[in-house]
């Protein structure tokens, strides 16, 4: 019988688990393709027994047949681990205190009985029973599946997708998983296909190979990629001969799945079809936008200017005078600069000018957390671009487009730095032609989660007005983490004066990677919240390079989990646990859930019974079922790269040697940034002194500078 699952990775589909066997004193560990058992199971294993230099024994599995039961401790166990959504451990225990070795029995012949048991009502009962005749019609999709790695929560979304037609559609095509069901990589849906006799060298394997790769490609930044580049990807990948690659290409350009571009450059490019023509619909629409002409309006602008300085009792820099002029003047505008250059100030400038006029002025950002911000420094409301262009899940598109343009004379978007190629499409389809545009945003900060570099690519092309922000203002200066971002952003070592009990930035020396984690625990835990007054999890953000290491986001998130939510009602996740009262993060758009990749939440329950997880987003209270929780990750700890966007009252930076190949200047520029009361880095000189010194960045294919340089501006 299955006692427990003790790892499980859902893309390789390798699995340890703990066995009791009858003729053995200790569980035995299994190891192999094994996902989708559950505790409580009794497993018929075929394979043979290895010895792990490292873990001793095991029983390397090569096939394994899942047999219903027999034993008391074993229907509950098989009850309570999620498979009959209804039932968790509680009703599980009484369950089988009922009706002992009868329990499946009943459910399955009897349910009428299931009033007998104290909590279950003829909701309840019904609710059960409904979920016992679904979990038996999907067992032999579970039976199919699992026998090729599937997990138990994707095999019922591969149900729910499919249907009755689901082993159809996988054995006629099982890379269509990894496009359809998210959680399912090429890599899956590849040992699937093989063991369903797949060709390693069909066109269908061909083709899936090339997506993937493109795909793949995206996921890091890049738009496209060159046709040389693509091939020779996919052919080590995919371990076949350049020309099944190439051919591969015919078929899915012909299809509209991908472009193949000769006429961008000398070498050829490959793009998958959306991301084409996102990147080809900027340039034609900031052409299209800027050749027409704005709501007109009477202003003397310098009059305007004085007015609002008057009004504030400031002074603006000249560079800021500038981007107001330029504002109301050009239909496109990109504003950038870093941290006390006045970039909020402008804003409000621009607003208060233009409203004054009459003029519709709409607000936005990239995320929830930077449109908060942005409501907070104008006292105007701002709204995520999903919610301005009003996306609708029912109909898997914006309200908001070419035939129903917002109802705006200027849009303004701030963090415009995190604009991916797909999002600024859409932003630029919903605006009316009379429009203007601001682009607000800090170019030196890492670039977009999604792929392209818009706002560099926008500045590069010499096709719109651009105002740099660089002067720093008297009230910044006397902040440490504006000084320091600056300092590092130049290639400079941070100012640190330990003794300061004013400062706002620490660098606290520490060499060895469990150093750091001890201190960043005491900081966390004890120095930050008496010191500063902060809440430790609420106030306080762990900021770090990776994901793996001890430094890493996922050990972190299990250290501080330990910490700070020891105990209480939990639900398991592959080798996740969430826990009543755990800090979360979403790490993908979900538009039914509208909740968004970076959305930061805490647990505010866990019902056992229902398997389902009650998530608070600034609020908003949103309800996971199991299937979707891989959708969310602990986040006392985050990479560097997931908290663009957001402002944090205090962030905490592990930094040492591990991170080596992440230990660049932009990624520490963005972490301080970060912070708006408290920074604190942890971590070695030498550590520091790379990320300072490291001005090397990944660049990105696109093409979208040299598509704006050839759009029709006149």
């Amino acid at each position: 019988m299955l006692e427990r699952v003790a790892f499980a990775n859902e893309e390789s589909a390798w699995s340890v688990v703990k066995i009791a066997a009858s003729d053995r004193r200790e569980p035995v560990t299994a190891v192999g393709n094994l996902l989708g058992v559950s505790p409580g199971e009794s497993l018929k294993l075929r394979g043979h027994w290895v010895h792990d230099k490292r873990f001793g024994e095991q029983f390397q599995v090569e096939s394994f047949q899942t047999i219903v039961p027999a034993t008391l401790s074993g229907i509950e166990r098989y009850l309570s681990s999620g498979l009959v959504h209804g039932i968790g451990k509680v009703m599980a225990e009484r369950l089988v205190k009922a009706f002992g070795l009868e329990t499946l029995e009943v459910i399955d012949k009897h349910p009428e009985r299931l009033l007998e048991v104290d909590g279950i009502g003829r909701v309840r009962s019904e609710q059960i029973r409904s979920a016992w005749v679904e979990q038996r019609a999907i067992k032999d999709v579970m039976v199919f599946l699992q026998s090729h790695g599937v997990s138990t929560s994707h095999a019922i979304k591969i149900y729910k997708r499919y249907k009755d037609k689901a082993i159809a559609v996988v054995r006629e095509n099982p890379y269509r998983l990894a496009s359809d069901i998210f959680g399912i990589g090429f890599q899956t849906a590849d040992g699937i296909a093989r063991n369903l006799g797949v060709s390693p060298t069909s066109q269908e394997r061909c083709q899936a190979g090339v997506l993937h790769v493109l795909g793949a490609l995206a996921d890091e930044g890049h738009v496209g990629a060159t046709q040389a580049g693509l091939v020779e990807y996919a052919r080590t990948l995919l371990e076949v001969d350049t020309d099944r690659i190439e051919q591969a290409l015919v078929p899915l350009s012909q299809e509209g799945e991908i472009v193949v571009e000769h006429d961008l450059d000398a070498e050829p490019a490959v793009y998958l079809r959306t991301l084409h023509t996102a990147e080809q619909g900027i340039a034609d629409l900031v052409a299209r936008l800027t050749r027409a002409t704005s709501r007109p309006v009477q202003i003397d602008v310098e009059r305007a200017i004085q007015w609002f300085e008057s009004r504030h009792e400031i002074v603006l820099a000249s560079e800021q005078r500038r981007a107001i002029a330029l504002a109301i003047e050009r239909k496109v505008l990109v504003v950038t600069g870093g941290p006390g250059t006045g970039k909020t100030t402008l804003i409000n400038g621009i607003i208060q000018i233009l409203e004054k006029k009459g003029h519709a002025v709409l607000l936005a950002a990239p995320t929830g957390r930077a449109a908060k911000r942005m409501s907070e420094t104008t006292g105007h409301e701002a709204k995520t671009l999903h919610r301005m262009l009003e996306w609708s899940p029912k109909s898997n598109s914006f309200a908001r487009d070419t035939a129903h343009p917002l109802e705006a004379d200027l849009v303004i978007v701030d963090e415009a730095s995190m604009l991916d190629t797909v999002m600024a499409y859409q932003l630029l389809r919903a605006l009316p032609r009379h429009c203007q545009l601001v682009l607000v945003g800090d170019v030196d900060q890492l670039p977009s989660v999604g792929p392209g570099t818009v706002l560099l690519d926008l500045i590069r092309s010499n096709t719109v007005a651009v105002v740099r922000l660089s002067h720093i203002f008297r009230q910044a200066e006397e902040s440490r983490i504006v000084v320091n971002a600056h300092r590092v952003n130049q290639g400079q070592m941070p100012l640190v004066a330990a003794d300061d009990p004013r400062s706002d930035f620490f660098f606290i020396e520490k060499n060895e990677p469990e150093e750091i984690l001890a201190t960043l625990k005491t900081l966390l835990g004890e120095r930050i919240p008496r010191k500063f007054g902060l809440h430790r999890t609420r106030d306080v953000q762990v900021l770090t390079p990776m994901h793996k290491g001890l430094l890493g986001a996922s050990a972190l998130n299990a250290e501080l989990q330990a910490l700070f939510n020891p105990e209480g009602p939990s639900v398991t996740r592959g080798t996740r646990l969430f826990r009543v009262g755990d800090k979360v993060m979403q790490v993908r758009n979900n538009y039914d859930l509208d909740v968004f990749n970076g959305d930061i939440g805490s647990i505010a329950a866990i019902d056992e019974g229902e398997r389902t997880v009650a998530v608070v987003f600034d609020g908003r209270e949103v309800v996971y079922d199991e299937a979707d929780l891989d959708e969310l990750v602990l986040s006392y700890a985050c990479s560097i790269h997931k908290s663009q966007g957001s402002e944090y009252p205090c962030v905490v930076i592990p930094l040492h040697t591990q991170h080596f190949v992440m230990l660049k200047r932009n990624l520490l520029y963005t972490a301080i940034t970060r912070g708006r009361r408290l920074v604190v880095i942890v971590g070695s000189r030498r550590a520091l002194s790379t990320a300072v010194r490291n001005s090397e960045t990944v660049t990105r294919f696109t093409g979208l500078a040299r598509r704006l340089a050839r759009a029709n501006f006149t």
